[in-house]
C-alpha cells in the first residue's frame, strides 16, 4: 500500500498516530498535578518535536544511508528561515510563498556547497561542511547585515516591519504567518476534567509535512538510489573499481538533505517569523547529530525519536530547578533532602547537557544502534526472539519496494 511493503507501511501509521494524537499523548498527567512540569502537549515544543524531526530525517538521508557527516547542515537550516521570512516581506504572510522558498534556496545552496566538499571524504568533508556553515553564519551575522544591502539584519534578528511591502497583504488577512487566512497561531482548547488539550494550527500543518516527509524518506530509503547510497557505505572503493561513479548520487543525496533542512528552517520561520543567525550556528549542526546517532543513524524512525528525546530535555528537563527538587525529596529529613538535591542538581535546569551527554555516551557504549536498538532488545525479550530470527525480516525490509 502507498508503494510501501507491510513493515514499512505500520511504521508509517505508527508515525501518523503519534502526530495526529501529540496534544493527547503529550499531556499524560492533570494540570493542577505535580506531575504537570512534564507534560510536554504545548503547540510551540511540539512544533519544535516535528521541525527538528524533518531536520533529523533530512540529515539521516545523508549520513544513515551514505555515511557521510556533515557538521555544517545549520547552514541549510539558517537558509530556509531567512528565505522564508523574506517572501513574508515582500508577498505577504502566507506560508506557502515561503516554505517553497526555502526548499528551493537550500536546495540550491547545498548544490554549491555540495560540490565543493564532497571532492573529499571521511574527516576532511566533515571539517569542509563545518567552515562553509561557519562562513555562513559569519556573512550573516555581519557582513549581509551591511545597512546597504541588509538581507539579514545581523544580530537582531530578520523580522518583517510595517513598512515592507507584502504585495499580496490585505486588510482581512491576520498580521501572523497564516494558511489562506488561518493563523498559525489559531489554538483550540479542549478541556477534560482536569487536563486540557491544546490543538494548533501551526503544529498540525507541520505535523503534515513531517509525515510526508517521513514518507517520502521510507521511498527513498527503499528505492534502487538508496540501495546506491548504502553500497557507497559499505564500500566506496569497490564501487569505484566496477566503474560506478558515486559522486552523482553523493551529490544528490547532500542536495536532498539540504532541502529537507531548508524546509524545517523555513518552518520554523513559519510558525515564528523571525530569523536569526544563530540558527546557522555549529551547535545547531551538531545538535542534529546527536539527534540522528540517540535515534539510531540509519534507521527510518530513529531521527525522529532522537529530536523528540533532544528537545523534551531542552524545554522540560531544563526547566527543574532547585525548588522542584526539594518538592520531590521533601518527605526526606532534611539533611538527607539537601543531600539528594545535592547530587542531582548537576544534571538538571541549566545542566541537562550533562545528563544528555551521559545519556549519549552510554547509548553509543551499550546502544549503536540507538533508541531503535534498545526498542528492539526489549521486541526481542518480550516475543523470545533472537537476533539472529529476525534476519530474513530485516533482508526483506531492506529490498525496494515494488
Amino acid at each position: 500500500m502507498l508503494g510501501l511493503n507491510k513493515k514499512d507501511f505500520n511504521l508509517l501509521l505508527v508515525v501518523v498516530v503519534l502526530a495526529m494524537l501529540a496534544p493527547f499523548i503529550l499531556n499524560p498527567f492533570p494540570e493542577n498535578s505535580g506531575l504537570a512540569q512534564f507534560n510536554a502537549g504545548y503547540p510551540d515544543l511540539m512544533q519544535k518535536f516535528v521541525i527538528f524531526g524533518i531536520f533529523a530525517i533530512g540529515f539521516n538521508i545523508l549520513f544513515g544511508l551514505t555515511g557521510y557527516l556533515s557538521f555544517g547542515h545549520a547552514a541549510f537550516l539558517g537558509v530556509g528561515s531567512y528565505s522564508c521570512v523574506w517572501m513574508f516581506k515582500l508577498l505577504g504572510y502566507n506560508v506557502l510563498p515561503g516554505i517553497f522558498l526555502s526548499i528551493i534556496t537550500s536546495g540550491i545552496f547545498a548544490y554549491l556547497i555540495g560540490i565543493v566538499s564532497l571532492r573529499r571524504s571521511g574527516i576532511y568533508f566533515s571539517i569542509l561542511t563545518l567552515a562553509f556553515a561557519q562562513m555562513s553564519f559569519a556573512l550573516a551575522y555581519s557582513v549581509l547585515s551591511n545597512p546597504k544591502f541588509n538581507l539579514t539584519n545581523g544580530e537582531t534578528g530578520l523580522q518583517v516591519y510595517a513598512d515592507d511591502p507584502q504585495i499580496f497583504h490585505s486588510e482581512n488577512m491576520p498580521d501572523l504567518p497564516h494558511l489562506f487566512g488561518l493563523s498559525m497561531r489559531a489554538t483550540e482548547k479542549l478541556q477534560i476534567g482536569a487536563w486540557e488539550f491544546q490543538f494548533n494550527a501551526g503544529y498540525y500543518l507541520c505535523a503534515v509535512i513531517m509525515i510526508l516527509m517521513f514518507y517520502l524518506s521510507v521511498r527513498i530509503f527503499r528505492s534502487p538510489f538508496g540501495m546506491m547510497l548504502r553500497a557507497i557505505k559499505s564500500n566506496n572503493t569497490r564501487m569505484n573499481y566496477t566503474g560506478l561513479n558515486a559522486r552523482p548520487y553523493t551529490l544528490a543525496a547532500f542536495v536532498i538533505s539540504g532541502m529537507y533542512a531548508g524546509l524545517a528552517g523555513g518552518l520554523l520561520s513559519a510558525v515564528d517569523p523571525l530569523a536569526g543567525a544563530e540558527r546557522m550556528q555549529w551547535t545547531a549542526s551538531g545538535e542534529v547529530v546527536l539527534m540522528t546517532i540517540l535515534g539510531g543513524a540509519g534507521t527510518l524512525i530513529g531521527p525522529v525519536l532522537g529530536s523528540g528525546l533532544i528537545k523534551y530535555f531542552e524545554n522540560i528537563f531544563s526547566k527543574i530547578n532547585d525548588s522542584v527538587l526539594h518538592g520531590w525529596f521533601s518527605f526526606l529529613p532534611d539533611g538527607l533532602e539537601d543531600v539528594m538535591v545535592t547530587l542531582i542538581h548537576p544534571f538538571v535546569g541549566k545542566g541537562w547537557h550533562l545528563t544528555l551527554g551521559v545519556m549519549f555516551m552510554l547509548i553509543v557504549i551499550f546502544l549503536p544502534g540507538g533508541l531503535v536498538e534498545g526498542g528492539q532488545r526489549i521486541k526481542r525479550m518480550i516475543s523470545g526472539k533472537k537476533a539472529g530470527d529476525e534476519a530474513e525480516d530485516e533482508a526483506t525490509q531492506s529490498t525496494p519496494a515494488e
